[in-house]
């Protein structure tokens, strides 16, 4: 049985963009239905004009993907969420996206799904652990199901980081890291297969 995988993501300048298209194409290949979205900028023009990767960045991506909505998160049966680390914390225009989750988890049809994250930084050591771990302060509200990469593939001892796929540097993603999204991806449709046929066999 197919599974529904929903990857969610912010990018400014286009790296998270490029491990959430990565995080896609895994999730697919492993088998799953699978929508890729973008969370509606929320910058005022001003200030991504100021900066020209990010201001080309919206003009190339905005057209192409579509924008996150609710109807999103309860089609998914496992989602997985990408931002870059802005002070140590998600990015606020993904923020702003969970904010309005209140119904959906009041309602409890947040309750169960498989959640992921992944994450960028500029600087190697600048905040990617508890970018992350920040963002599974909600997953434990919504009552989901957390799974990391862990150790458990041969790229995440070249990547590093458990947690989830991370990258560093203002430069694109390396083959490594983009293969560890891959993976990550994998690994969250391949347990969201194995819920969702137990609890079918389960009645």
């Amino acid at each position: 049985m197919a599974v529904n995988v929903a990857v969610i993501y912010y990018s400014a300048t286009g790296n998270v963009h490029a491990l959430a298209r990565a995080a896609a194409e895994g999730a697919e290949k492993a088998g799953a239905n699978v929508r890729l979205r973008r969370v509606a900028e929320t910058a005022p023009p001003q200030a991504i004009a100021s900066n020209p990767a990010w201001d080309q960045h919206v003009k190339e991506t905005a057209p192409g993907v579509e924008v996150a909505a609710l109807d999103d998160l309860v089609w998914a049966d496992a989602v997985i969420f990408g931002t870059p680390t802005r002070y140590g914390n998600p990015a606020s225009q993904l923020r702003a996206f969970i904010d309005t989750t209140g119904q959906l988890w009041f309602q409890g049809r947040l309750a169960g799904k498989v959640l992921s994250a992944f994450t960028s930084s500029t600087t190697l050591h600048g905040g990617q652990e508890s970018t992350i771990l920040a963002l599974a302060n909600t997953f434990y509200h919504w009552g989901g199901i957390i799974v990391p990469p862990g150790y458990t593939d041969p790229v995440q001892f070249q990547t590093g980081n458990p947690y989830g796929a991370s990258h560093a540097g203002s430069e694109a993603p390396s083959d490594i890291t983009l293969q560890s999204a891959a993976y990550q991806a994998r690994r969250v449709t391949d347990i969201t297969t194995a819920l969702k046929n137990g609890q079918s066999a389960n009645g």
